[in-house]
């Protein structure tokens, strides 16, 4: 099944596919996102990461970067297939309209960009300039609020004594949108009843309204946990994943070789940027149909 996740724009011509979990790394380790970018987009697209000058470090921040339409809205679309976690669908390829022509000195087949893990964090689409804006995981709030949730044992006793609305993702309860002061103080609370009360079993966090969370909290109860925010002034779509599906399919990421290919691509005479993720296949399994193989041939 192909789903239209949304659409993002690109006005410095340079659009990035990066993992979500260290976009905010590019400019305190080196030239920004959108400086590199632009090199590697003028010379046709590429792989960047860091740090820049060595092999890529394990964990860290990767993005395939590539030229792109610059005055007009670019559709990112999904084919999914069946998790082998539970069923749900999940990305088996994800690709975005770059709406510039094909050049035809190319050829008909596809251009090969470099690999991609699947960042258990998640991963980003957009505007590379856009990107250098990103406020990360442990980033500050862009608009002065946070979110306090809390789940786990104890989460309806806490919920009759502090309110609070369900929240359609994790199975957790949330004050969301509070003052970041009201909501430190609002989890030092929930804190405190566990201490004099039930005690252990219930957890407190406190979201600040970084962009990697307001993207998440976007896509938490949305089809393959995408959505849409506005940075820089412009659309950057998210793209977050099951965590058991992510467990099953692509632990270990790159220091397990679990990279997926990223190649330029015609479609009908414009040109694409496509992720591919290969169906899951059992190594177990195929351990036990090689060893049973063997022992047909043996007898």
């Amino acid at each position: 099944m192909t789903r239209l996740l949304g659409s993002v724009t690109a006005p410095s011509g340079v659009l990035a596919l990066g993992m979500a979990g260290a976009v905010d790394c590019w400019a305190d380790s080196g030239r920004p996102l959108s400086a590199r970018g632009l090199d590697a987009a003028r010379a046709g697209g590429g792989h960047l990461h860091l740090p820049e000058d060595a092999d890529p470090e394990e964990w860290y921040a990767e993005a395939v970067v590539v030229a792109a339409a610059d005055d007009r809205r670019l559709p990112v679309r999904a084919e999914t297939a069946a998790s082998p976690f539970d069923g749900e669908p999940t990305v088996s390829v994800l690709e975005v309209d770059l709406l510039l022509p094909w050049p035809a000195e190319r050829g008909p087949d596809p251009v090969p960009l470099g690999d991609l893990p699947v960042d258990r964090c998640g991963m980003v689409v957009g505007d590379a300039r856009a990107l250098d804006g990103f406020v990360g995981l442990a980033g500050e709030s862009v608009d002065g609020l946070a979110d306090v949730t809390y789940w786990g044992l104890h989460k309806d006793a806490a919920h009759a004594e502090f309110g609070g609305e369900p929240l359609a993702y994790d199975s957790q309860y949330g004050h969301l949108d509070l003052p970041v002061d009201e909501a430190t103080a609002l989890a030092a609370r929930l804190d405190a009843w566990v201490e004099r009360g039930p005690g252990k079993g219930l957890m407190v966090a406190v979201d600040r309204h970084s962009h990697y969370h307001l993207l998440h909290r976007a896509g938490g109860n949305r089809p393959l946990l995408a959505a849409v925010l506005d940075i820089e002034g412009c659309p950057v779509l998210g793209l977050g994943w099951d965590q058991g599906d992510h467990s099953v399919r692509h632990h270990g990421e790159r220091p397990w070789d679990r990279v997926y290919p990223v190649v330029l691509a015609p479609r009908d005479g414009s040109t694409v940027l496509r992720w591919t993720i290969p169906p899951y296949e059992d190594e177990d399994e195929d351990e036990d149909e090689d060893e049973g193989q063997d022992g047909c041939r043996a007898s």
